[in-house]
């Protein structure tokens, strides 16, 4: 059985994510791992033409709360006993950006939430954990079964719940 030294898992906020979190945070305790926990701000055209001042309210926007998110699963990480933790954060693509993250800290697992998107969008753009997946240097784990998570004694919360 592999020995994990780095673990990085991917947050955003979602079920999935979360799923992946505690996963991950199961994983480091086990190993006695550092656990980098990365979060990637998707680049994305503005809806309608803004100005560069709109602009970059939203991105100040968008990285305050990156920010917020970050600092609470670092938190729900110490105090589920991990003491050397990390948090990570860029904008890109989060597929890019991950793999970019897991070769700079040098990686030895990535931790993703499965998938939420539809046939269609998986055919047509992919997921990030199936990217990962198919281009990662080091194991790559897909959470996504919570209750065995749950019955380990960690709690899944929603992010309305935090």
């Amino acid at each position: 059985m592999p020995s994990y030294q780095r673990i990085l898992v991917g947050v955003d906020g979602s079920r999935s994510a979360e799923v992946a979190f505690y996963r991950a945070i199961e994983v480091a305790k086990e190993y006695h791992a550092k656990l980098y926990i990365v979060h990637i701000t998707e680049d994305r055209l503005p809806a309608a033409p803004l100005d560069a001042g709109a602009i970059n309210i939203e991105m100040d926007r968008d990285r305050i709360a990156a920010g917020t998110l970050l600092d609470d699963y670092e938190q729900l990480a110490r105090n589920h006993g991990l003491t050397h933790v990390t948090t990570l954060s860029n904008s890109g693509s989060p597929k890019m950006e991950i793999l970019s993250f897991a070769s700079m800290h040098e990686s030895d697992l990535i931790v993703c939430g499965a998938t939420g998107l539809n046939t269609v969008e998986r055919i047509f753009i992919g997921s990030v954990s199936q990217y990962i997946t198919r281009h990662a240097n080091c194991d790559v784990l897909i959470a996504r079964n919570s209750q065995k998570i749950e019955s380990s004694g960690l709690s899944i919360k929603s992010t309305s719940q935090r």
